[in-house]
């Protein structure tokens, strides 16, 4: 399977994503569309696509997050696996018809997420996440609402079997949570309703189970 990512920002990459992919074995091809002149991957030649967070907004003018989205449109009519998390989940509600607008929170740190359907069998009822956003998405008409949080209701959703978005991050591993948070490092000091520090942020361990929760996620969608 061809994997293509598109990655919106230095400092937030695929993490445990690369992991799953190599114990499928599937090929990883990244695309910085936000840096290269908008290059994007074709329909054709995406079997599963990943968009990854980023500090843009849907709602940007910018001709790349618009052409992202026609990808996207063209890869719902084929019924091609979509994960999308933060903008990345973001920009597959704005597809579907959904607002994308500020969140009644900013939610930047670890907090739970708590599970709102069963539709996927096997998830705990609460995990820990990594939030690190500002906007929220409206649930898709079409979705099941997955995810929720105290501060931010619409935290995740399911489109079909085979479309899954998260307000959330469940990729990053330790070296991930460091690069994200160390270099985005003033973003949690700035009206954080988690009132979470760089350093909290730092000092907290991932979650073991957030990179198995991932995988069973990412195998439902592309079985």
């Amino acid at each position: 399977m061809r994997i293509n990512i598109l990655q919106h920002t230095p400092n937030e990459g695929p993490g445990a994503i690369r992991a799953w992919a190599k114990e499928h074995g599937h090929e990883l091809y990244i695309y910085h569309p936000y840096q290269f002149d908008g290059v994007l991957p074709s329909a054709d030649t995406t079997d599963f696509l990943v968009i990854l967070g980023g500090p843009m907004s849907p709602n940007d003018d910018l001709f790349w997050i618009k052409q992202e989205r026609q990808l996207i449109k063209e890869l719902l009519a084929k019924h091609v696996p979509i994960f999308g998390a933060c903008f990345g989940a973001q920009q597959i509600a704005k597809t579907l018809g959904s607002q994308i607008t500020k969140a009644p929170a900013k939610e930047v740190g670890w907090a739970p997420v708590y599970l709102k359907s069963t539709v996927i069998s096997g998830l705990p009822k609460r995990l820990t996440a990594l939030h690190w956003h500002e906007e929220r998405f409206e649930i898709p008409k079409e979705a099941v609402h997955l995810f929720e949080s105290a501060l931010v209701k619409e935290q995740g959703f399911l489109v079909g079997d085979n479309v899954l978005g998260l307000q959330f991050h469940f990729e990053p591993e330790a070296d991930d949570v460091r690069e994200i948070a160390l270099n985005d490092r003033t973003y949690p000091n700035e009206g954080n309703a988690l009132k979470q520090s760089t350093l909290d942020i730092l000092q907290a361990e991932v979650p073991a189970e957030n990179k198995a929760i991932l995988f069973k996620l990412l195998d439902f969608i592309t079985q």
